[in-house]
């Protein structure tokens, strides 16, 4: 099980870059908060099954809710929403490779709040890792422009920089978040730890953001259902992505998980070119696998 981490993690890197890709598809369509919506209300019922067949048909334990694991869970699942909505909205700005790599300084980020909310701590080596793949973060970000000090130090404060270090806070609040609520249920068994947590956020996010598309405008939600062609494969990736992210995190901390998967970057790169027709800037392909590096440094050291 020590090792269990590693597919699973790049299993949901994966799965998660056919739902962001999926999402940007279904953004002109239904708008931010609509493609946000699909990846929650859609992925429910996917994450809901899973935990049945985990508790009813294979026999684990049916965790308990605890206050602690209530305030985790809050916390995860709006920081999530928030950080897929900054993504998407990203994707306005910056093509779909260097959008979602923007939203990888989460690694980083994780690292911090995991130190200061679970008083967890990282090897010398992973810190070098992550290191590498934030150099190969601000590599993309220079790579529109001119690469002197003053220009890439300004490039940090452009739009699409703070957007983008918005949405990678804003998940690695979530990835923490999660850990802390899925350790909180105890036990042995973290599949169902996992699974459990996996329903609860889903069930959060899913029904604040009803509440709040239908106060602010009603007619999203009817867009949104119409959809469903497309927005049942959101969910399901998205589920799917999350059930290995749920439970690598649940077995390894949550920084180490969420650099490895950075290896989403690869599969990025390739949707990026052959399915939206963008282009690549060198630059922009040097930071990718400089992030790339990092990841294995942080596996292999």
């Amino acid at each position: 099980m020590t090792f269990l981490w590693i597919p699973l993690a790049i299993g949901a890197a994966f799965l998660q870059n056919v739902r962001s890709a999926l999402q940007k598809y279904l953004k002109d369509e239904l708008g931010v908060a609509g493609a946000t919506f699909v990846r929650f209300g859609y992925g429910f019922p996917f994450a809901l099954i899973y935990l049945l067949v985990l508790v009813y048909v294979c026999g684990l334990p049916m965790p308990e809710l605890n206050l602690r694991f209530t305030i985790f869970a809050f916390v995860g699942a709006l920081a999530q929403i928030a950080g897929t909505g900054l993504l998407i909205t990203l994707f306005d700005t910056r093509n779909f490779a260097v959008g979602t790599t923007y939203s990888k300084t989460e690694t980083i980020q994780a690292a911090v709040f995991a130190t200061i909310f679970l008083g967890e701590t990282i090897s010398t080596a992973a810190t070098i890792g992550i290191f590498i793949s934030l150099v190969g973060v601000v590599t993309i970000s220079a790579a529109k422009g001119p690469t002197d000090l003053r220009s890439l130090a300004r490039s940090w404060m452009a739009k699409p920089a703070l957007i983008g270090l918005a949405s990678g806070a804003s998940f690695g609040i979530a990835a923490v978040g999660f850990r802390g609520a899925s350790l909180s249920l105890g036990g042995e068994g973290f599949l169902s730890q996992a699974a459990y947590t996996l329903t609860a956020a889903l069930a959060i996010q899913t029904v604040v953001m009803m509440v709040a598309m239908q106060l602010r405008n009603p007619g999203e939600l009817k867009k949104v259902a119409r959809a469903w062609k497309t927005a049942v494969w959101v969910g399901a990736s998205g589920a799917a992505a999350s059930v290995g992210w749920f439970t690598a995190m649940t077995i390894q901390n949550a920084a180490l998980v969420r650099a490895l998967g950075q290896i989403e970057l690869v599969f990025t790169i390739t949707a990026s070119v052959l399915i939206f027709r963008e282009k690549i800037h060198r630059l922009e392909l040097i930071g990718i696998f400089l992030v790339v590096a990092g990841i294995l440094t942080l596996l292999l050291l």
